[in-house]
């Protein structure tokens, strides 16, 4: 019934004989270190596939980062690195075929979230590839080895201090041989893909003055950056990480070019009184006695989730190119200890033909799932890469999703979110207040609105700054009433398919007519087995959305006016600073631009009681009615409402006669 149980049950199925894997991430990793020592310590091959995620420190954190992982690095296990979808198909099965060779159990890490999360065409390595490299003797050895009535053994022993420490030592031998095992498997799987895998991969110029180094997704984030740079002339490269334990300091050297003067080491965690982060001190450690670059600095990115991308990642070869600066952050402003990188220039290092589409959904209303099946049409469908990544809040259901989806003819290395994209769709209207839905929306592209205003009501309810954009920017907008259309078919507010088969009309990413047959086909899949009925009204939706959309001409004077509705972030009367500084931005989805020094006295995770009353999001299609003449007084209204909308109270006869007038009321019915 919890982690700490998940891994008690690993450890005795491997004594039991029986190859055993499990899956976690950040608590639940740190409920499982107890039983990670034992199964090292034990030399019971097995491994742990973690999805790396933040801890909870001054408040709880679901999203991505290293912190778990690196909190378990002490355990004996080793530990292997992937940084894309592609490579977490490959690595999963070197970390198997390694550990049943070696008896040294693996942690198989991938950043959660970024990884976890994304959707991505793979390719699919048959199980028949891992049948002629797994070592069958030593899956033999394991098993004979395993507690048995007919072997007996004594194990689980108390040794005092006259013997530990020599048998602790005594496993130095089976550490030692894990890089060369681990080195040999991905060769041999690197022969099976064509895919080139290394304990350290180096990408970049062969004559780079500065590198960087790092695991996990935001090495393709910084492949991209450097294909932007080397272009531009400058002499740059990375180490991509991926056997991270045991550390095998003579396969990196072997690929580090003879030219670089310069090295910055990004960590995904925070270790609060050190003098740098862990891969960091690995680094600096290594070359101790050994000569190479004399200036190595290390620094802190993405904790948490916080957004890595291309222009960030200039910053630090930026930094190294001039006044070099360790223990530094980047994607943050710290103005309070001024550790945060300046970036000097915004960068778009996408390859070009690459399609970019951002989708506003609301949790629960269909919109991720839509856009799931979308990718996976598309990658099925076509020769073009696709890529599908969902940016959620912590609230799930009715929770705001932006989904970040990227099609193009070329790979995509782009592990970060969508700054400049082609297509923008609201799928509620009321988030047209709420956000800035057109903030990276290109010159010339497409922005669709699902709402109930029609095209002369828009002037009045949109919010003047988004109507300059619009007309600056010669954005195309059209409207369509999904919410409408899902109703009248009986889908209540499901407007995932009406959105999706207008998606597919106005971007023609593929031809429509293909697009609408893939469309109810994959509703054959997703719901055939709920009936005929189910599958008939998502087919209306997908045919009613095709033709539903109405493009608004966008009137010039939009470029100048201050008309319109306000936003909800503006500062209102009765503000505190909490409120004013702190929530309203982050309701805004702009906690992001908020400096470190907005923290300060809050530093432990103390917040003001009551703040939730300040965050009104109006995200409601409809409204609950009390209708007093059908009232039976069975309290179920109330019982059932998750906000509170309704709410019974009993007034007395004195509270009656100074209600308000507008204030209506019902007689109690009472027995007798």
């Amino acid at each position: 019934q919890s982690e700490g149980g998940a891994s008690g049950a690993v450890h005795g199925s491997l004594q039991a004989g029986a190859l055993t894997t499990t899956y976690t991430a950040s608590q639940g990793l740190l409920l499982m270190i107890p039983n990670m020592y034992k199964i090292a310590g034990e030399l019971l091959p097995c491994v742990f596939h973690v999805s790396a995620r933040a801890l909870a420190t001054h408040a709880l954190s679901i999203f991505g980062d290293h912190s778990d992982v690196m909190s378990a690095r002490q355990t004996g296990f080793a530990f292997l690195a992937s940084g894309s979808v592609q490579e977490v198909m490959d690595l999963a099965g070197v970390a198997h075929l390694a550990t049943i060779r070696t008896r040294v159990p693996f942690c198989h890490f991938f950043d959660g979230f970024r990884t976890s999360h994304e959707v991505s065409k793979v390719e699919v390595i048959d199980y028949s590839e891992y049948e002629k490299l797994i070592d069958m003797d030593a899956v033999q050895a394991f098993r004979n080895k395993s507690l048995n009535p007919e072997r007996p053994v004594t194990r689980g022993t108390a040794q005092n201090p006259d013997i530990f420490f020599q048998a602790k030592e005594a496993s130095n031998k089976f550490y030692e041989a894990v890089p060369a095992v681990v080195d040999d498997y991905m060769k041999k799987i690197s022969k099976v893909t064509g895919r080139e895998y290394n304990l350290f991969d180096y990408y970049g110029a062969s004559d780079a003055d500065r590198i960087i180094i790092a695991m996990g997704s935001v090495t393709e984030t910084i492949e991209e950056t450097i294909d932007y740079l080397i272009a531009k002339g400058e002499k740059v490269g990375m180490i991509k990480v991926r056997l991270y334990r045991p550390f095998a300091p003579e396969y990196l050297l072997k690929i580090l070019p003879k030219t670089v003067t310069k090295i910055a080491v990004l960590d995904r965690t925070k270790e609060p009184g050190s003098i740098g982060e862990p891969l960091y001190l690995d680094i600096r450690s290594m070359f101790f006695d050994i000569d190479g670059p004399k200036i190595i600095v290390g620094g802190r990115y993405g904790l948490g989730s916080n957004e890595t991308n291309p222009s960030q990642i200039k910053a630090v070869y930026d930094m190294l190119a001039s006044e070099v600066k360790n223990n530094f952050t980047i994607g943050i402003n710290d103005d309070v200890t001024n550790l945060s990188l300046e970036i000097k220039e915004e960068i778009v290092t996408e390859p070009a033909g690459t399609t970019r589409c951002m989708f506003w959904g609301l949790g629960s209303d269909g919109t991720v799932g839509a856009n799931k099946s979308a990718i996976k049409i598309i990658g099925d469908n076509t020769d073009l890469y696709a890529q599908g990544y969902f940016a959620y809040d912590s609230k799930k259901s009715y929770g705001i999703t932006v989904s970040h989806l990227r099609f193009g003819k070329s790979k995509i290395r782009s592990t970060y979110l969508i700054t400049e994209s082609d297509y923008v769709a609201c799928h509620n209207q009321s988030y047209v207040v709420q956000y800035d839905l057109l903030k990276g929306l290109r010159k010339g592209g497409t922005f669709v609105l699902n709402t109930q205003w029609s095209a002369e009501e828009l002037s009045a309810n949109l919010p003047a700054d988004m109507k300059n954009k619009m007309a600056k920017n010669d954005i195309k907008l059209y409207i369509i009433d999904a919410v409408k259309i899902a109703e009248e078919i009986g889908l209540g507010n499901r407007i995932n398919m009406v959105m999706q088969a207008a998606f597919f009309k106005l971007t023609e990413v593929i031809n429509v007519d293909d697009a609408i047959e893939y469309l109810k086909e994959a509703v054959v899949k997703a719901y055939g087995l709920k009936g005929q009925n189910i599958v008939d009204m998502n087919n209306k939706a997908i045919d009613a959305g095709v033709n539903a959309c109405t493009e608004v001409e966008v009137p010039a004077d939009w470029a100048t006016t201050t008309e319109g509705q306000k936003m909800a972030s503006d500062p209102k009367d009765g503000d505190t600073d909490f409120i004013k500084s702190i929530l309203r931005p982050v309701s805004a989805q702009k906690g992001n631009d908020l400096p470190v020094s907005v923290f300060n006295g809050v530093e432990d995770g103390t917040f003001e009681n009551g703040s939730s009353a300040f965050e009104k999001r109006a995200i409601a299609t409809s409204c609950p009615e009390w209708q007093v003449d059908s009232c039976i007084q069975c309290n179920q209204c109330s019982f059932v409402c998750p906000h509170g909308v309704i709410r019974p109270f009993l007034l007395d006869a004195e509270e009656v006669a100074n209600k308000p007038e507008s204030f209506v009321t019902k007689k109690l019915l009472e027995k007798d």
